[in-house]
């Protein structure tokens, strides 16, 4: 078999075009964007930790084989393949097969933009040649992709199936950017051949069948690569086919200035959301800006953590401003800061506000650069909020999650939001040590910064000849107490706020140097429902308290599971100050940049900002009170009755953990367990059962106390047993939304008298029944 390796005789043509919108042929932008994006080739990153993260990421997207990647769509098209397959989502048995090589063709296409790579070029373009094989051994209908089509008949008829859609979307994009960043017009014939099957799929198709479609899987992007599409071709066949995937349940409240949210599929959503976004930059209807800008207003106000992510356990699990309850194993999905920041990116076009870089910047050190292993170049699935928990990783080829893909993506095209330019002026976005290159005016400015570990950035202006133009230089949010210019060594004064833009608008000349200090402090941003539960911040660093790395090695940080499970957690006990005066109690360490002591408490942590931890267990999110406050008095209450509880309590099982379980001497059948808002549960289902074995007391009154999720539903009906004999039967329907809850069970002295221990257990009889603790006291 001739294998891929020996392929590489690639297409090349020149470049056609640039980015898929960042250089608009005039007739299809139909909105005046009021700031324009660099294109990757005309950013170049210098020295730090974000081109160290691109050639991490650089040499990751070479070392993965093209046979192997290619192996399933080998397979669904019929063609020879003797690679080994790759594992999780990209298992030959599994529905999302193929996602990875539209995210792996994207990765290359702005690797090669950001480094002019041409080796990765090369096998992204062989790769492409092959797929074309693979699309024509599939008929004539344009149809490709890893997984047979009879997947796509069963979304269409609203059958169990993953997400067809999302998968195609990824593949969809991938062309686009192999044809946009490397002129490859093999991968523009590709994606129209696709769009073609696509459009004969769609018009047997009515828009009430479109909706449940919508409704009962996982679309994507759709909207936004079709929409893309047109931009290129301008085929308003696929503009309008792109309509078709707008998901009415999602847009038409936003429309309304509605914030129904709650319950959905976080990056399910936001995809669709910057499809709204691309359609009206290509159709300048006005009700898809307002869509897309309340959307983006209602999550990074309402539903975003300190981290500038969002989702817990992938869904918003809450009503708007209520975050204090969602902090678990499962929090922020990486996927979804990344499609944040897409969208981001075009608000800012339509108005260059510097709220919008402000959450860039907070959202692209922290949830982006921070999700990568500087050891392995891995990347992370979910940003773990959670006290006491850690950073995990992908494996190499055994974790092909939805946040691998986006991942490989992220940390190649770093450069793509650092500069925008408007007209005369040059907008300086992300304080990141790079060069853009200003075509139109033939000017270069050069970034030298080591930003964050001096809190200052310079910019130098090269050019042939003197040139007129503003350099608008973002003042952050952060930056309360003020900043300092310098023009070529001199004093500047300028009077500028916190979140806005320093304009200096003058003829630069060649050599021209501009200096810019911004003194960074702390600062705390609390939960909006619990102004007790607060985030330490450092400028926009989150900083995170060190737990200790005791017992994690890189089996245990790195998984093939993206729902992963975390054992051996650690605890962090609440701190006492005055959360408006940080400087009181938290002191900066001698010697050691960015790194800071608490001081005067019980125990003292140390801590740094979160994207430069890892190997350790950490704590985000601290219960901070004021000593003497109402707040301090009813926690110091809370923890008094905790004891006094404590000392009546005889036995607890720690549902989930095995060795909790085994001391209890766990027995079942059709049982299982797993995590769900930062607890671990059991379940037994279909007539199952599980029990433990509690100790109680011989000669007294005995209580059995359970805990339950207030949000099991479907009316799971179950009996309480003890020693044999029903002593209650519970019925879990929505009790307590979004809520964890206790139930007690007098037990009848007769089962427990004289006996050292008693036989507990729990017996499904309606669906399933799910415990999240269980234990007894007197």
């Amino acid at each position: 078999m001739l294998r891929i390796s020996l392929l590489v005789a690639a297409l090349t043509v020149p470049l056609l075009t640039e980015s898929v919108w960042s250089q608009e042929p005039v007739e299809r932008l139909k909105v005046s964007l009021k700031a324009r994006p660099f294109n990757l080739k005309q950013v170049k990153l210098l020295d730090g930790p974000f081109r160290d993260a691109m050639e991490r990421d650089r040499k990751y997207l070479h070392s993965l084989d093209a046979d192997r990647l290619l192996h399933t769509w080998r397979i669904n098209a019929g063609l020879p393949t003797d690679a080994e397959p790759l594992g999780g989502w990209e298992r030959p048995n599994c529905e999302l097969r193929g996602h990875t090589l539209g995210h792996y063709l994207s990765a290359c296409a702005l690797m090669y933009a950001s480094t002019g790579d041409e080796k990765l070029k090369a096998k992204a373009d062989a790769i492409l040649a092959e797929l074309a094989k693979c699309q024509k051994a599939l008929g004539d209908s344009g149809y490709l992709s890893a997984f047979p089509e009879s997947l796509i008949d069963r979304v269409e008829n609203c059958q169990r199936v993953w997400a067809p859609f999302y998968t195609l979307h990824k593949v969809f994009a991938g062309l686009q950017d192999m044809y946009s960043h490397c002129g490859n017009e093999q991968a523009l014939e590709i994606v129209e051949k696709m769009a073609g099957w696509l459009k004969g799929r769609l018009g047997k198709i009515d828009e009430a069948q479109m909706d449940r479609i919508l409704n009962h899987t996982e679309q994507g992007g759709m909207n936004e690569t079709l929409a893309n599409l047109y931009s290129v071709t301008g085929n308003r066949d696929y503009l309008a086919m792109a309509r078709r995937f707008d998901q009415k349940r999602y847009v038409e409240p936003l429309a309304r200035g509605e914030d129904k949210l709650k319950g959905e599929h976080v990056n399910s959503f936001i995809p669709n959301m910057i499809g709204t976004a691309r359609q009206y930059e290509m159709s300048g209807n006005e009700r898809d800006r307002k869509i897309a800008e309340y959307f983006w207003n209602e999550v990074t106000s309402a539903r975003t953590y300190c981290t500038g992510g969002t989702s817990n356990e992938e869904h918003w699990r809450s009503d708007p401003y209520q975050l204090a309850d969602q902090l678990g194993d499962h929090t922020q999905e990486t996927c979804c800061t990344y499609n944040m920041l897409k969208l981001t990116r075009h608000l800012f076009c339509w108005k260059p506000n510097p709220k919008y870089a402000d959450y860039y910047e907070r959202a692209l050190w922290t949830s982006i650069l921070g999700t990568q292993n500087p050891e392995t170049g891995m990347m992370m699935y979910f940003v773990t909020l959670a006290t006491g928990r850690w950073k995990m990783f992908n494996l190499p080829t055994e974790s092909f999650w939805c946040c691998t893909g986006t991942g490989i993506e992220n940390h190649a095209k770093y450069g793509d939001s650092i500069y925008f330019h408007s007209g005369d002026s040059l907008f300086v976005n992300q304080f990141i040590a790079s060069e853009a290159e200003w075509k139109e005016k033939g000017v270069k400015v050069r970034q030298e910064t080591t930003f964050p570990e001096r809190e200052s950035t310079a910019l130098i202006v090269r050019t042939d000849k003197p040139v007129k133009f503003s350099m608008r230089v973002r003042v952050p949010y952060w930056a309360s107490k003020g900043v300092t210019v310098k023009l070529n060594g001199e004093p500047l004064k300028r009077n500028v706020k916190p979140c806005s833009y320093l304009a200096v608008n003058r003829t630069w000349k060649d050599g021209d140097k501009l200096e810019v200090a911004m003194p960074m402090s702390l600062h705390p941003d609390a939960m909006p429902d619990d102004k007790t539960l607060v985030s330490l911040m450092y400028g926009p660093f989150v900083l995170a308290g060190k737990l200790g790395g005791k017992g994690l090695t890189t089996e245990n940080t790195h998984t093939s599971q993206n729902w992963y499970k975390f054992e051996g957690v650690a605890t962090a006990p609440p701190l006492l100050g005055d959360i408006n005066n940080l400087n009181a109690w938290i002191k900066p360490v001698k010697g050691e940049l960015l790194t800071f002591r608490t001081t005067g408490q019980e125990k003292n942590f140390t801590l740094i900002p979160y994207y430069r931890l890892f190997g350790e267990r950490y704590v985000v999110y601290w219960n901070v009170y004021k000593k003497g406050s109402p707040e301090h008095r009813r926690m110091l209450e809370r923890l008094a009755a905790e004891q006094r509880r404590a000392a009546h309590r005889l036995d607890k099982v720690e549902i989930g953990d095995a060795k909790s379980e085994k001391d209890h001497a766990l027995k079942g059948s059709s049982t299982a367990s797993g995590q769900h808002a930062g607890r671990q549960w059991r379940h037994a289902q279909d007539g199952g059962w599980f029990s433990y074995r509690l100790k109680v007391r011989p000669d007294g009154q005995n209580t059995l106390v359970c805990t339950y999720w207030g949000s099991d539903s479907g009316a799971r009906m179950f009996d309480v047993l003890v020693e044999g004999e029903k002593v209650a039967t519970q019925t879990l329907n929505g009790n307590r939304p979004e809520k964890f809850f206790e139930v007690e069970y007098k037990l009848p002295i007769g089962l427990t008298q004289g006996k050292e221990n008693i036989l507990s257990g729990f017996k499904a009889t309606r669906a399933t029944t799910r415990a999240e603790s269980s234990g007894a006291r007197c």
